[in-house]
């Protein structure tokens, strides 16, 4: 743990664990305030994790959430509320500290001189000077003048964020470019089914950040909190602003853990798991390997959602597990699923279903996990087929894989970016926002019809690259993204029904069906998955190398 001390009363910290909560009473430490919100990050213990042990260790908790970038003036209102009421000393933690530090700053503004509040979270390891600037300013963001000036700026440096950048510098190395991200570490997110399957170690699927950001790109530490496109602006994190001639959107989305009731506090214990979770993906590994009989739920939540294939390769790979140690035969597998069917592309359905079959998996169809009762091993579903009125079940388990509901992140979802479900609305050939001409959008966060996938990711980048500096050169849109996805399902250790489509539907296959034949089980699938996407994804995807990924023009779809 990284304590560092403020006042006599207030300490702040990065992110903590249950496991720190001995440590921390035995420093004197009465009271936790917890100013991170739940779901924002892959590795993110929740607060009720972190309350229940704290309560068992006789300190008390405030829950005060503020989303990066975004300290409102209620927050720092109810930062100070839980402090008065808080017995001292007080711990708060975010995910780096900075929150917490802004909160006190922000709280102290009338009461200490601001070269005090400069000093003390300088000697604490917080600069400040952003907040000084919204103090003088009466807490008004000036955006007239900016802290940096970019030709291009992205928002996020996730597969895609990185994907893009390296694409822009491989066509021009003049371009000024900023990436904005405030994470330390990239995770490869394909790779957790496979870490939750026993195949990939969880940190080979990690990576820090700075090791991944291309030459030549800035990489600004720090959160967004607010856009304002009609200036061209940004507003960071401290309230910094950084302008932009062009922009690219692409910051993921948010996993809404907290929409499940009694979810988050039984994470990672009860036998309640989720490979979209770095921490808990071994977790599924290790359930997997105890579980000798009983009952193993596997959810998947109303879409959309990030790889619409995930919440069942768990389940093949369980299975395939439980049929190579011989107790296949004493699980009752029941595959829980808020959509009225298997797979969203017909053609891939048959080989699925040979599986679901093979394996003796029960399919309930629209069946949305609401609740869940870790200790009594119960989860609660809302049945709601069309045109019937909706009715909850509530359903035994040993052991339960949660695709949890998803949504775009909290800073896009109430800018002026977003189209009315959430999501950047961008143009869905060319990946240009509809309203803004000087904006685009990829990866998970628009609202394009594909699938959430990196493989979609690996093809939209080159289509925004081409496109923004078509219109850097005055031109109109030179690529076009015809919304290909891939998922690789993995049906059984050793082969993969390997999924590629765009928009409706259409099968868009990279390899000859004499190689792979993607309706069917294969293994050289799960070589490919295995063996060659990892280091393209590493070597090739982030560092600007398109192989079979070289964007298609417009002029020659229209031939």
């Amino acid at each position: 743990m990284e304590i560092r001390s403020i006042t006599s009363d207030l300490s702040v910290s990065p992110q903590i664990a249950a496991g720190d909560i001995a440590a921390l009473k035995d420093r004197g430490f009465r009271a936790i305030i917890c100013n991170r919100p739940d779901g924002e990050g892959a590795d993110q213990p929740s607060v009720e994790e972190i309350e229940t042990a704290a309560r068992e260790a006789g300190l008390e908790v405030r829950y005060v959430p503020v989303t990066a970038g975004m300290v409102r003036d209620e927050d720092t209102a109810a930062f100070a509320d839980a402090l008065q009421a808080l017995p001292g000393p007080v711990l708060a933690y975010c995910r780096t500290g900075t929150r917490s530090a802004t909160l006190w700053s922000l709280m102290q503004a009338n009461q200490l001189p601001l070269s005090e509040i400069l000093a003390r979270t300088k000697a604490a390891g917080y600069d400040m000077n952003g907040v000084a600037r919204r103090i003088a300013n009466g807490g008004r963001t000036p955006t007239d003048v900016a802290d940096a000036e970019f030709d291009v700026v992205i928002v996020g440096a996730g597969a895609a964020g990185i994907s893009v950048a390296a694409s822009l510098r491989a066509r021009d190395t003049s371009l000024q470019v900023a990436l904005i991200d405030p994470a330390d570490i990239h995770y490869y997110q394909p790779g957790w089914t496979m870490v939750g399957g026993g195949v990939f170690q969880a940190a080979d699927t990690a990576k820090t950040m700075g090791s991944l950001i291309p030459a030549g790109v800035h990489w600004i530490k720090a959160a967004v909190a607010a856009f304002e496109p009609e200036k061209n602006a940004i507003i960071l994190d401290g309230c910094r602003v950084v302008k932009y001639a062009r922009l690219i959107v692409c910051p993921g989305l948010k996993l809404d853990w907290g929409r499940i009731e009694g979810l988050e506090e039984t994470l990672g214990r009860n036998g309640v798991t989720s490979n979209y979770r770095y921490d808990l993906a071994p977790y599924t590994w290790k359930l997997v390997q105890d579980m000798k009989g009983g009952r193993a739920l596997f959810t998947q939540p109303p879409m959309p959602i990030k790889c619409a294939g995930a919440p069942q390769k768990a389940m093949y790979l369980s299975a395939d597990a439980w049929t190579k140690a011989g107790v296949l035969q004493d699980i009752d597998i029941q595959f829980m699923n808020a959509g009225g069917v298997l797979f969203g592309v017909k053609d891939y359905v048959p080989a699925l279903e040979e599986y679901v079959k093979k394996y003796r998996i029960d399919l309930n169809f629209f069946h949305n996990l609401v609740a869940v009762d870790g200790p009594a091993k119960k989860a609660t579903f809302e049945v709601k087929a069309p045109d019937t009125e909706a009715t909850r079940v509530t359903v035994d388990f040993d052991m339960m894989h949660v695709s949890p509901p998803q949504v775009a992140p909290d800073f896009i979802r109430v800018s002026p970016l977003a189209d009315e479900a959430g999501w950047v609305d961008v143009d869905q050939v060319t990946l240009r926002h509809k309203t803004y001409e000087n904006v685009w959008s990829l990866g998970d966060v628009m609202n394009a019809p594909n699938a959430k996938t990196a493989a979609a990711a690996r093809k939209q980048a080159p289509v925004v690259a081409e496109n923004v500096l078509a219109d850097i050169k005055g031109h109109g849109p030179a690529a076009q993204y015809d919304g290909y996805g891939s998922c690789p399902l993995t049906v059984e250790r050793g082969k993969i029904v390997l999924a590629e489509f765009g928009y409706g539907g259409v099968l868009l296959p990279s390899f000859p069906k004499f190689l792979i034949d993607g309706t069917k089980a294969t293994r050289a699938a799960w070589f490919m998955k295995e063996r060659m996407l990892p280091p393209i994804y590493w070597m090739a995807m982030l560092r600007g190398r398109e192989w079979m990924a070289k964007p298609e023009s417009i002029s020659a779809a229209k031939h």
